[in-house]
């Protein structure tokens, strides 16, 4: 069965949900999970470039997002259900190992996939967030107690998706616009205001921004940010990764002007201690966050050369 863009895709159940999945390729599972607000069609440039390197991949949307299961409860989103989501995922696909590369949210699910699970993974690249403890902190930030913070505007159930769900194609032409995020405002205001969308990112065509606007209609909001609505509940939830430290191979990659990498400043150093074998890290030169979008010549060439170095080609 062929997705709307022209890729192989197959609905696999795990963990009590079914994941719309895009399947090519033949060789070593290699799974690519994406973060907010996107689905597979984040890593729609990376898929040929690792079929041809040899990998069979497996891009899913994950639980909430686009053609996948959308559980009703917030707790359906902890980091408990999405990587054992992921593992019933590479069970699913008949393979005792993966290759496992996120980004965004996707990343964070990355990392504590293989904190969780290190026997079930070859090797772990994250794409955008560097491997920190995630906690209450992450929710309610130092020094922005009077300012806008996002994660803290998603926290109250509804608020957030009646602003992005009134008008999805706009929401989105705001989250895929060029440009920052135009400064600090107050504590009470809204994600994008009153005005109109910037213009998109070079990076994204208008065939891009309609796949990710039919994305969002079909799943809406709730599930997504649900998962912002977890993580406070990280250290509770698992209390044995109280000191977390990442045994398998691994590989960072950011882009230089990602906003990500200013939350905590020094965290691309500061995440050293959290791995036992960080293989490279790399920042790539005038991108920002969606970095396998903006750059993925870059990208591309990092990703397989992780793979291929770890495979033992």
């Amino acid at each position: 069965m062929l997705d709307a863009a022209g890729r192989h895709q197959e609905m696999i159940e795990t963990n009590g949900v079914i994941l719309r999945t895009i399947i090519e390729g033949d060789g070593p599972l290699a799974v690519l999970l994406h973060g907010f607000p996107r689905c597979w069609y984040l890593w729609r440039h990376q898929i040929d470039p690792l079929v041809k390197a040899g990998f069979r991949v497996a891009v899913p949307d994950q639980r909430g997002y686009g053609a996948s299961s959308c559980p009703p409860r917030i707790e359906d989103y902890s980091l408990l259900e999405l990587t054992t989501d992921v593992v019933g995922l590479i069970d699913a696909l008949g393979e005792e190992k993966a290759h496992l590369v996120g980004h965004d949210w996707g990343c964070i699910v990355a990392w504590y996939t293989a904190l969780q699970y290190p026997h079930r993974l070859h090797s772990v690249m994250g794409l955008s967030v560097p491997m920190l403890p995630m906690g209450p902190r992450a929710v309610n930030p130092p020094g922005l107690d009077d300012n806008f913070w996002y994660i803290r505007y998603f926290q109250n159930p509804g608020v957030a998706e009646a602003e992005f769900e009134a008008d999805i194609d706009r929401t989105m032409r705001f989250f895929n616009g060029s440009g920052g995020g135009g400064g600090s405002k107050p504590r009470d205001a809204n994600m994008f205001g009153d005005g109109a969308p910037p213009a998109l990112s070079p990076a994204i065509t208008e065939d891009d921004q309609d796949y990710y606007t039919r994305s969002f209609i079909e799943s809406g909001f709730r599930g997504p940010l649900s998962w912002y609505r977890n993580m406070s509940r990280v250290p509770s939830l698992m209390p044995w990764l109280a000191e977390p430290r990442i045994q398998i191979p691994a590989a960072f990659l950011a882009g230089s002007n990602d906003p990500v990498l200013q939350f905590t400043r020094g965290s691309v150093d500061m995440q050293d201690a959290f791995f036992a074998d960080l293989r490279s890290k790399q920042i790539v030169d005038g991108a920002g966050h969606w970095v396998q979008e903006e750059k993925p010549e870059e990208v591309n060439l990092a990703l397989v050369k992780f793979l291929t170095d770890i495979r033992g080609d």
